[in-house]
């Protein structure tokens, strides 16, 4: 597996998967070509289909030149390699320069056709699954925040900009009071969620605030860290920022929380998939709840197993989960679903550190599930908003 340094990117939503993953590959294109007269991009799959309430057509025109660049939508072709496809071709003099196929795969990650999903030039760590993981730990006497620092070397550094970066997006999402952009004209919540919270100081009041907070800046094209995706981006800040706010939490072991959150959600992205197109939400709030879940484990002193657990628990209760946005944008069911998940995964900690950590279902099982039950949904419950509550 890579660096969790490419789980935890910095960038503009609303998606991961729509926004930030399109615009890395129209630099690069450009990059490439920055003398072309003309590009034309064709967007395939789910980015065909929900791309412009994502914004997909604005960041690629932004990044190549608007009065240069035409989009297709092609709502009939797809790809099994994955649904979310983009193809440039750049064009000077009325010469095809070049021709690029390649594909949005999930928290802002890019691969090329039959390009290995589990391949990385930046790998890091030589374990692939949980299981090999604990019983590493169990034979150097180690935890799992120990584990990270042994093979993500100076990932703490780069994990402070994601700490900060985190608490500046909920502290814009605090104040901000207008309605999100779309047709759907949904107004934001947190500022009103915070004055109750003042009125009535307790955990979930502040925990749902501040994943309201980070889901509506997403939703408004602010800068959030993908957590594992932009669409799931609330849940993690959420319980990271309400424990040290409310459970005054220090800095340093928050920061521990977001090395054990980005080891899970990295399992799940190296096993399975993060992507909303290809399995559904579950790969999204879901990975996100068990990320949080982790992460919450350790704050309350749980072991490397009841760690383990929590992360499952989370995991395993968000199986099934259709990706149907109303309208195409992350904003209903998206945004509340932050904040439940939010909740969920401090649930799901508690739950376990009632145990021992010992259970019969491991998390290695369950992400192993939730990719065969992704690749099993029906498309129009991937990210289409062509089923589920996107048709009601």
């Amino acid at each position: 597996m890579d660096s969790i340094h490419n789980l935890f990117n910095i960038g503009n939503g609303p998606s991961s998967s729509h926004t930030m993953a399109p615009q890395k590959a129209a630099a690069i294109f450009l990059k490439r070509h920055p003398d072309a007269d003309f590009f034309l991009v064709e967007l395939f799959g789910s980015l065909a289909l929900t791309g412009k309430g994502h914004l997909t057509d604005y960041v690629i025109k932004k990044t190549l030149g608007e009065s240069r660049t035409k989009i297709v939508f092609n709502l009939q072709q797809s790809y099994n390699y994955h649904t979310n496809a983009m193809k440039f071709k750049a064009f000077k003099d009325d010469i095809q320069l070049e021709k690029w196929l390649v594909f949005s795969v999930g928290g802002g990650a890019l691969k090329e056709l039959d390009e290995p999903r589990s391949f990385s030039k930046e790998e890091v760590y030589p374990h692939k699954t949980m299981a090999e993981i604990l019983e590493y730990c169990q034979s150097e006497n180690i935890n799992l925040v120990e584990y990270v620092n042994r093979y993500d070397k100076n990932i703490r550094d780069y994990l402070e900009i994601v700490y900060d970066s985190m608490d500046k997006t909920i502290a814009k999402g605090l104040i901000a009071t207008d309605v999100l952009p779309g047709r759907l004209k949904v107004k934001r919540k947190a500022a009103a969620f915070y004055e109750l919270y003042l009125k009535e100081k307790t955990f979930s009041k502040l925990l749902y605030t501040y994943a309201l907070a980070t889901a509506e800046e997403n939703a408004s094209g602010g800068i959030v860290v993908t957590a594992p995706t932009c669409g799931a981006s609330g849940v993690l800040p959420a319980v990271l920022f309400a424990c040290r706010d409310y459970h005054n939490i220090s800095k340093e072991k928050i920061i521990d929380g977001l090395m054990i959150a980005g080891l899970f959600g990295n399992l799940i992205k190296f096993n399975a998939s993060i992507s909303g197109a290809e399995v559904g939400c579950q790969g999204e709030i879901g990975a996100a709840c068990s990320m949080a879940a982790a992460a919450e484990a350790y704050f309350l002193g749980g072991n490397n197993e009841q760690i383990e657990y929590a992360a499952e628990i989370a995991l395993e209760h968000h199986l099934g989960l259709t990706c149907d946005p109303v309208d195409g944008v992350v904003q209903i069911p998206c945004i509340e679903r932050n904040a439940i998940a939010g909740a969920k995964a401090f649930d799901a900690a508690n739950y376990a550190l009632m145990t021992s950590g010992k259970h019969f279902i491991s998390f290695d099982k369950v992400v192993e599930v939730m990719k065969e039950t992704g690749y099993d949904l029906q498309a129009k419950y991937k990210e289409t908003s062509t089923g589920g509550l996107a048709t009601k």
